[in-house]
């Protein structure tokens, strides 16, 4: 299959910067909903942690930016967010995506995007939160709860504690391994991440307090 190119009418559209750490599954589902249309936007930049991280294989394939940001490499993890802006800005990016990103993000980058970032998490936030995949599955499971998911939230200075944007829920079976679930969750995070992003790009997503408000 041949990479997607953008046609020069698509920098009218607004650009997401996506930060990631890993194999970039929801990286691929998020570009999968720009090339069908689902979500009218663009991938201005990836931004990776790791220099290894299957993910920019992912966004190079795609003709997609990309920049490695390695906070080890950094004094500090302020030097390394004031990196993080940089580069966001240099390609004028509207919404900032932790599609499977590590590190956390440095007070400095929260403050140059209020209300412009999202995490997705799989847990139904605020249980099991903190972590990346696989423990909040792992914790679900030895909890006994009998539902799980995802969660789309706003990113503010405290770790998965932001505004709800979106839950998807599913059922957790007695035959449950951890990959198992796992798997059932990620299919709902490759749909339900495209359409929080979509929200809030459209401005139908108004933060009061500790929620959020969906306008349709």
């Amino acid at each position: 299959m041949r990479p997607h190119v953008l046609p020069h009418t698509d920098v009218a559209l607004p650009a997401l910067g996506v930060l990631v750490s890993g194999r970039g599954s929801n990286l691929a589902a998020i570009l999968h909903a720009v090339e069908t249309g689902e979500l009218c936007a663009r991938v201005g930049l990836v931004i990776s942690s790791r220099p290894d991280a299957p993910a920019l294989e992912i966004a190079m394939a795609h003709s997609v930016p990309t920049r490695v940001i390695a906070p080890k490499e950094y004094a500090s993890r302020a030097e390394a967010g004031a990196a993080i802006v940089a580069a966001l800005r240099g390609v004028g990016v509207a919404l900032v995506v932790l599609a499977g990103y590590k590190p956390i993000l440095d007070a400095c980058v929260i403050q140059a995007y209020p209300h412009r970032i999202l995490n997705i998490h799989p847990s139904l936030l605020p249980a099991f939160a903190g972590g990346m995949a696989p423990r909040p599955q792992t914790e679900a499971l030895a909890a006994g709860v009998k539902l799980s998911g995802c969660t789309v939230h706003f990113v503010t200075e405290d770790v998965d504690a932001g505004p709800i944007i979106a839950q998807a829920a599913v059922p957790v079976r007695d035959d449950d391994t951890v990959e198992s679930l796992s798997a059932r969750i990620l299919a709902q995070e490759h749909q339900l991440f495209s359409q929080a992003i979509a929200l809030v790009l459209a401005g139908n997503a108004r933060v009061e307090g500790r929620r959020v408000i969906i306008q349709r």
